[in-house]
């Protein structure tokens, strides 16, 4: 088996690729405990998600391992599970049945995408900057989710938010951030999910959170949430907007991760072409298919697999590792159940930060496409919607192009993304 990875091909050995994998999980376990919080909120059964959240990451992290021997990871996609409940079940009234509908679909488009070839145009139309934008609003939109979970702030009917009355939980979750800020300054391994363990030991020694009657258990039953999407409604018209811009954040998200892993494991030609890229992106789209059918939001490739690679993964054999301890994690439902909100919040608000921090690379002197940017950012967490954001941001970005008198900066693709965003806001605004 260990053969079938090719491990010297790639100048590595199994001990090396084992600790990549355990490195890998730690970096991105706290999404068994966060993906459950968010979908919850959308009605769905939290024991449930506990274990599609398992499911879905295990079985995306071994289909890129073994079809393409990479060393990534794959899970539900942190902004992917917002934009499910808070966009699209909390704002646009969705049963939860058919946002899973809506998942479906886009996989399975993201795929035919894939096959064909057409994504590599997809990401070539739209502009740099409104792909960095659309990963800090994202991050902003995260980190106020977090902020509210928390009880940091809260609504006011004057200023529409305000700061939160400052209680046990909320001292506990600004401790747990500054925690998991200091442990990543000083590169600790698992920082996010030792920050949770942190809160929620807390949580129980002030009396804020009860213990668990077991810490290992069966898993639980999916039965609540697997199978119960519904494709047909998701497939009515006025769900385009929302197809479309789940598969834009997953189409992009992953190729951002893939690319950002890809040159730290050197799987970059000299051409600047990646190695298997094709394969990554189908196993994606599979992991999404599959996601929606156990009961959970888009899968998507997850750049915490930089860390094993940093610590020398550089084939499939550490994804096998790292999606094998998600099957193991399994049997902890109880104690990831007993995880409090305001555990989680501070790894939502640390989660902003990283995506955010590639907002230097926007030239905010260009205005022209500064001000897309700026829009599509704001208006995330503003409107509580992804979205809208989108919308926004492409819609702004074609019509100050036309101003400008720039068409041939707009792309036949762009102007078919610019016709989706437009039937999106009008949908939305008429909903």
């Amino acid at each position: 088996m260990i053969g079938f990875f090719k491990l010297k091909e790639h100048g590595t050995d199994a001990k090396t690729e084992i600790i990549g994998g355990l490195t890998t999980f730690l970096t991105m376990a706290y999404i068994i405990f966060v993906n459950p919080m968010i979908l919850s909120d959308a009605g769905m059964d939290k024991p449930a998600l506990i274990t599609a959240t398992c499911l879905a990451a295990a079985l995306g992290t071994f289909l890129v391992g073994l079809w393409a021997n990479v060393p990534f990871a794959m899970a539900p996609g942190m902004g992917l599970n917002a934009f499910f409940t808070y966009t699209l079940v909390l704002g646009q009234g969705l049963d939860w049945k058919t946002a899973l509908g809506v998942v479906f679909v886009s996989g399975v488009v993201f795929l035919i995408l894939t096959v064909v070839g057409i994504r590599e145009k997809v990401v070539t139309a739209i502009p740099v900057e409104l792909r960095i934008a659309t990963a800090a609003g994202i991050g902003l939109f995260i980190t106020f989710i977090g902020m509210k979970n928390l009880g940091l702030i809260v609504d006011n009917p004057a200023t529409l938010v305000s700061i939160g009355p400052i209680s046990a939980q909320v001292l506990i979750g600004l401790a747990t951030l500054i925690l998991i800020t200091t442990l990543e300054a000083r590169k600790v391994k698992g920082s996010i999910l030792i920050g949770i363990a942190f809160a929620t030991v807390l949580g129980i020694a002030f009396g804020k959170v009860g213990m668990p009657e077991t810490l290992v258990s069966a898993p639980p039953s999916l039965a609540p949430i697997a199978f119960k999407l519904d494709i047909l409604a998701a497939l009515r018209w006025g769900f385009v907007g929302a197809i479309f811009s789940f598969m834009f954040v997953d189409l992009f998200d992953s190729i951002g991760t893939i690319v950002a892993c890809s040159y730290e494991a050197g799987y970059v030609k000299p051409d600047g072409t990646i190695k298997k890229i094709d394969k990554v992106l189908e196993a994606d789209a599979v992991a999404t298919i599959a996601g929606s059918l156990l009961g959970t939001s888009t899968t998507t490739t997850y750049i915490e697999s930089a860390s094993g690679i940093g610590d020398g993964a550089r084939t499939g054999l550490a994804s096998v590792v790292t999606g094998s301890l998600f099957l193991l994690a399994l049997f902890f439902a109880p104690l990831i159940g007993a995880v409090p909100g305001f555990a989680t919040a501070p790894a939502l608000m640390i989660v902003g930060v990283f995506m955010f921090r590639n907002i230097k690379e926007i030239d905010f002197k260009n205005l022209k496409v500064a001000v897309p940017a700026f829009l599509t950012m704001i208006l995330m967490p503003l409107t509580f919607s992804i979205a809208t954001g989108l919308t926004i941001g492409f819609l702004s970005y074609i019509l100050i192009a036309i101003c400008c008198g720039e068409f041939k900066k707009i792309s036949p693709v762009m102007w078919v993304v610019g016709l989706l965003s437009a039937i999106n806001l009008v949908v939305s605004v008429t909903h």
